[in-house]
């Protein structure tokens, strides 16, 4: 059975224009999180903590992948794509050699929460053509039996398949719920990176039974089976990637492999070379 390695809690942080967000982990501590480098979960029932939004702003070298819980952002980009994320929908936005994009909330009526990771890419792959993806509720396929829910985002689950397979980089994206008296099991494996990110309720993890609540995401000390339980209900993000184990070189919205790469990238933004996709 796995042990914990290290605990972590969110720090409040602005981000876009003056977006209120819970920063889960980020550049400090991308070498441990690896291939993931960044979460941040946004939960909020005061417009003025979101409404500003994140306006135009240009990546490179990465994926975004934004999960809605509640409310709606509205998404617009360089290769034409415009639409709105609504609730229980994902968008898996490939940036690779450059995409500029913006994300403003729509004014909420019960508030607004979700997530976005970043997913860093091989050297082989940051200037790949940009690609969007938008993936609706009824996309995600769901294992259900009794107390649980795993609802796949990313790679799999038993039987169910997420909509995006990134095989090379083994990406398993899981939103888990797990009702209150029941225990869950699952395999980690020695190859892959895990982590886990609790945003509603609490329950106890690992070989220590140590209790963790909201806000909090965990590491975990080795492979094996991680064992978790609630006495009152949990909700939770597990995600699993292959370590790239490469130089990282990471400049706000763009992440390169040296600095050479990471200053050709904002010249370019600069002199509006950046794009290398044709406009639409």
């Amino acid at each position: 059975m796995v042990s914990i390695k290290k605990v972590y809690k969110t720090v409040e942080t602005m981000e876009g224009a003056g977006v209120r967000l819970n920063r889960v982990f980020g550049y400090n501590e991308t070498p441990q999180f690896d291939p993931f480098l960044m979460l941040d979960y946004f939960a909020s029932n005061n417009p003025d903590d979101v409404m500003k939004g994140f306006p135009w702003h240009p990546h490179r070298g990465i994926e975004t992948i934004t999960y809605m819980l509640k409310g709606e952002i509205e998404h617009q980009d360089s290769l034409g794509n415009k639409g709105i994320i609504r609730k229980s929908e994902v968008q898996w936005m490939t940036a690779g050699s450059g995409i500029i994009h913006q994300e403003m909330p729509l004014l909420p009526r019960d508030g607004l929460e979700g997530f976005q990771f970043w997913l860093n890419l091989p050297s082989d792959e940051k200037m790949t053509d940009p690609q969007y993806g938008d993936i609706t509720a009824d996309m995600l396929e769901i294992y259900r039996e009794e107390g649980l829910t795993v609802k796949v985002i990313g790679g799999s689950y038993k039987d169910a398949r997420g909509p995006v397979q990134r095989d090379r980089l083994s990406v398993n994206l899981l939103d888990i719920e797990l009702l209150g008296g029941r225990k869950f099991d699952y395999e980690l494996s020695e190859h892959l990176n895990a982590f886990v990110f609790v945003f509603h309720g609490k329950g106890k993890f690992g070989v220590e039974k140590q209790t963790i609540g909201e806000k909090t995401a965990i590491r975990f000390n080795n492979s094996g089976k991680l064992h978790i339980s609630t006495s009152d209900g949990i909700r939770f993000i597990l995600a699993e990637g292959k370590p790239i184990a490469e130089p990282i070189a990471w400049g706000g919205p763009i992440v390169m492999n040296t600095r050479e790469e990471l200053q050709s990238a904002f010249r370019e933004y600069e002199n509006n070379t950046f794009l290398k996709h044709k406009k639409p």
